[in-house]
């Protein structure tokens, strides 16, 4: 370093002013004490910008409160509720149908014969006991005579069985069989079991009379012959139950109509030849528009002899004519009605 270089004290001086001048146009300014007076003068608090919120808030929250379009939409509780409402009202209008109400008369007939049958078995099996008593007549235990006393009563009952079950099926089929003969079988099978089963515990037979062990010993033979009474009643109520007037078949589309029916081929005696109107007729005839079977015109055409749209025996030509059936299926079920 030079001498020349070194300041001088004027210089010095100067350079500590204008650092003085400068710190102090850079200190922070000091807020006067008339600011904290204003706010405490005005009332301008932080407690009343807190209630000016508040009340702003209560506005903006009445005025949404007023529109009811969140009350209209379905909470999904009320959809749940509405949709079994939905289905409750389709499965009622169901239940009215015709072709419903059959197909439960069908259902309910079913299980009704099936349990009678069932109870007719147990009545029967339960007068086992007391005909293999009366049939072996105090012969030893496991003797020839003892064994085949147990056969008496099941050979008796499976042909009572029989007679029932054929009652029974041809009866849920509308053809009720109307026999006095078989009538008076029944009877016999039936009265044949009671007298066994009582006959041991009548008064004046047995040494000791009781009034329970006569009735135990004829319960099964009672309930056998309710059965075999009341079943047939109950098919015959079934057979002319009334289910409503059928509903009709719906219209074929365009594309459908234009679909060939098949060809169904059918022999005709050479002395006869139909027209065209016949044949177009016993064409349409044996192509149901619906594909029904032999059972559902017989179920169709009880329904329309028991509304007496149809005679008791009707011909085989009212019938094709109602129900829209080939002339073999009309001929058929005519012979079925006029069969004894």
């Amino acid at each position: 370093m030079t001498i020349s270089s070194i300041p001088e004290p004027e210089d010095v001086s100067a350079l500590i002013s204008e650092a003085e001048a400068l710190l102090a146009a850079n200190a922070p300014v000091e807020q006067p004490a008339t600011t904290a007076l204003s706010a405490t003068v005005t009332g301008e608090t932080k407690r009343v910008r807190q209630l000016r919120a508040e009340v702003a808030e209560a506005h903006l929250l009445a005025d949404l409160q007023d529109d009811d379009t969140p009350l209209m939409l379905d909470s999904p509780k009320v959809r749940k509720r509405r949709r079994a409402a939905h289905e409750a009202a389709r499965l009622h209008e169901l239940a009215q149908d015709p072709m419903m109400r059959a197909w439960q008369a069908s259902r309910m007939r079913k299980l009704l014969v099936g349990a009678s049958m069932v109870s007719l078995a147990l009545a029967l099996s339960w007068s086992t006991a007391g005909v293999q008593v009366f049939a072996s007549e105090g012969a030893p235990a496991w003797s020839p005579a003892w064994v085949f006393a147990w056969l008496v009563e099941p050979f008796m009952s499976l042909a009572l069985l029989v007679v029932v079950g054929a009652r029974a099926y041809m009866g849920t089929h509308g053809q009720p069989i109307q026999s006095k003969t078989l009538t008076r079988i029944e009877m016999l099978f039936l009265g044949l079991t009671l007298g066994m089963n009582a006959w041991r515990h009548l008064p004046g037979v047995a040494a000791d009379f009781s009034l329970s062990t006569l009735v135990l010993h004829i319960l099964g033979p009672v309930v056998a012959v309710a059965i075999v009474t009341a079943l047939p009643i109950i098919l015959a109520a079934f057979t002319t139950l009334d289910h409503g007037a059928p509903k009709a078949a719906p219209a074929l589309s365009p594309a459908t109509s234009r679909t060939p029916s098949p060809k169904v081929s059918r022999r005709v005696p050479p002395s006869v030849s139909p027209t065209a109107s016949d044949q177009q007729s016993d064409r349409r005839s044996v192509t149901s528009p619906r594909g029904r079977s032999l059972g559902d015109h017989r179920t169709e055409l009880t329904i329309l002899i028991a509304n007496g749209a149809l005679p008791a025996k009707p011909s085989a030509e009212a019938i094709r004519k109602a129900l829209g059936c080939a002339r073999e299926t009309a001929a058929q079920l005519r012979d079925e009605r006029r069969t004894p």
